[in-house]
């Protein structure tokens, strides 16, 4: 197990705008390995604010880990991967494209902007509840995320 889980929870941040894969997303971590803390943000304005530490979320912990979705209102997840990386603050931390996109060009573009990998969601529940407990086992007992 990683450092970052023995010593505390790791910090997701889920940039995710569909109530349900919200609820199976929380549902799979709750019953994970690892210890985390899962907060959502509805859209890509919202996320923004939540990792520059704007507004209400003048608290908010810095995310190990940014699950995001690319079909996002206001500002669309490809706008918010973008900001992230050409933020100096928050360019370290993994961004995980989690979309129900399988298109070439979106999978190009977000690997252009430096996202860190892209995941297809699977319409199956079962399927999707696997890989977001893929993405657990990876990101947070494998890899070693960087510190704040």
């Amino acid at each position: 197990m990683s450092p970052q889980a023995v010593s505390r929870p790791i910090e997701v941040l889920l940039v995710e705008d569909n109530p349900g894969d919200v609820r199976l997303t929380r549902e799979a971590l709750r019953e994970g390995k690892v210890r985390n803390n899962l907060s959502v943000a509805q859209d890509g304005v919202e996320a923004l604010a939540y990792l520059r530490r704007e507004g209400k979320y003048a608290d908010a912990v810095r995310p190990d880990v940014i699950l995001l979705d690319l079909n996002l209102p206001r500002k669309d997840g490809r706008e918010v991967l973008q900001e992230i990386k050409n933020e100096p603050a928050l360019r370290q931390i993994p961004v995980v494209i989690l979309t129900s996109s399988q298109a070439e060009q979106d999978i190009c573009r977000a690997y252009d902007l430096h996202a860190n990998c892209y995941i297809t969601k699977p319409v199956d529940l079962d399927q999707f509840i696997t890989v977001v407990r893929s993405i657990e086992d990876f990101w947070f007992t494998i890899v070693k995320l960087p510190p704040e």
